[in-house]
């Protein structure tokens, strides 16, 4: 998690509150800073949060896609 955290630009601390669910609607940059650095495309990352919950945000699913992008 720290390697993707700073090679994303945000703090450590930053990307565990976005997995926790405790920022519940991270600011876009952060978001697409996040999925560049996994490889992610910003339509599967938003793909997957339109399945996991329809839509609502990242929160509130048992694993979320804030969770799955960290994996």
């Amino acid at each position: 998690m720290l390697g993707t955290a700073l090679n994303a630009g945000v703090s450590p601390e930053t990307l565990r509150k976005i997995e926790s669910g405790r920022v519940a609607t991270p600011a876009f940059p952060t978001i697409a800073a996040i999925a560049g650095v996994l490889g992610l495309s910003l339509d599967a990352v938003w793909a997957e949060i339109s399945q996991s919950d329809g839509g609502a945000g990242l929160a509130g699913s048992d694993r979320g896609p804030a969770e799955r992008l960290a994996s």
